[in-house]
């Protein structure tokens, strides 16, 4: 008998980045059509009308004072349903806090959030070294929460995967939308940073959109560095950037690259505050603790140079929370007990109703309830609010307000 032994092929070699190129640009392509189809007719976000509840709730009064001031005829007019609820657009929401702030008695509640003469623009890096963190979803949810309060609100997407942008309607690699680099490069084709922030659907919010030309800083300084003055100094260009517009904005979240590079240095020397977002695992831990020794060192070095590195705050965000899960339970109270005052006392729990809300590169604050089981939509609401309101406390108590 004979037994016929059939040869496996080799696989066929190919030209590596022939394919990439054109697996790249075919995500790409299918990307832009999902952003077509999600916001006809010209891919801009837009963004939902909120109820009368959601707008007390950000506006810090109760529903039945709202309805009455519709009832009287005050204020913004809302769009009645046929149910009876009432909806009010975010445009629609800053108009009702501009009108209660005004109309209000001297010594009530102050509804306009803005900086006072003598407060400092409030600069929040937002950190860490390790990705799948949670850092750009706490960055673009902390920053729309901000402007939903009243804020006027500066997101600056330092990370070249431009992921915050994206999340706010902006694909890079199409749009073509100049990035944090084109104003601190170190050539003579600098642009002021006014002309390159865009606005959001978000009324408040604005952003300086990422891109992949943000990496040729990491690989222009050091060449700067050995040649200018400029470059021994880089460290102070992206705080010189923001004193051009200091006069614009109450505070500006930095989503900082998940690298110890020249972008999150520059972005450090900037901030005022940073909020480093952490998983509770040990290798997480393991891998912020490296990170933490290497910025000391680095920031130590830097401030040598001349770098101001003083902060108002820091705090440590936990991230992907499971209550559930005893390790993670266990890690969080091991991480109390060295950290103490410095982790935020609310978690950010683990949601599908964050990532749900992703597939259509949207976020929480974007969506509607009623894509999701209630349940599901409120636990994960009210722990972002609660994230973000002693986040936003932290912002006010540096401005001296309690």
């Amino acid at each position: 008998m004979v037994i016929l032994m059939i040869m496996p092929h080799a696989l066929p070699a190919f030209e590596f980045d022939d394919k990439i190129l054109m697996q790249g640009a075919e995500i790409s392509r299918k990307l832009d059509q999902l952003r077509f189809e999600k916001f006809p007719p010209n891919a801009r976000k837009t963004l939902r009308q909120f109820s009368m509840a959601e707008v007390a709730h950000y506006l810090g009064v109760s529903p039945n004072n709202l309805k009455r001031l519709h009832l009287e005829g005050k204020g913004p007019v809302p769009v009645t349903s046929t149910g009876g609820r009432r909806f009010y657009t975010a445009e629609q929401m800053l108009e009702l806090r501009f009108y209660l702030d005004r109309t209000g008695k001297a010594e009530a509640k102050k509804y306009v959030p803005h900086r006072k003469p003598g407060d400092k623009l409030q600069v929040i890096a937002v950190v860490n070294f390790k990705g799948g963190s949670g850092k750009t979803t706490t960055a673009a949810h902390l920053a729309q929460h901000l402007a939903l309060t009243g804020h006027r609100v500066l997101a600056v997407d330092l990370d070249p995967q431009a992921s915050l942008s994206a999340l706010h309607g902006f694909q890079p690699e199409l749009d073509r939308n100049p990035s944090l680099y084109d104003t601190i490069r170190y050539d003579g084709d600098r642009r002021p940073l006014a002309d390159i922030i865009q606005t959001t659907n978000f009324p408040g919010l604005d952003i300086v959109p990422a891109n992949l030309e943000l990496q040729e800083y990491e690989y222009d300084t050091p060449l700067a560095m050995q040649q200018t003055s400029e470059g021994k100094r880089f460290f102070t260009r992206m705080g010189k950037a923001l004193e051009t517009v200091d006069d614009r904005y109450d505070v500006v979240i930095v989503d900082c690259p998940p690298q110890l590079g020249y972008l999150t240095l520059t972005a450090l020397t900037a901030a005022t505050s940073v909020l480093i977002t952490v998983h509770p695992q040990m290798l997480d831990l393991m891998s912020m603790s490296q990170f933490l020794l290497m910025l000391g060192n680095i920031t130590r070095t830097i401030k040598k140079a001349g770098a101001d590195v003083r902060m108002d705050w820091l705090r440590y965000l936990i991230t992907r929370y499971e209550p559930g899960d005893v390790p993670q339970v266990q890690m969080l109270g091991f991480m109390q007990s060295m950290l103490a005052e410095e982790i935020l006392k609310t978690p950010m729990v683990k949601t599908t109703a964050i990532s749900d809300a992703g597939l259509t590169k949207q976020t929480l604050y974007e969506v509607d309830r009623a894509n999701f089981t209630r349940e599901t939509y409120d636990r994960a609401i009210d722990c972002l609010d609660a994230v973000n309101f002693e986040i936003q406390g932290l912002i006010h108590r540096a401005w001296g307000r309690m």
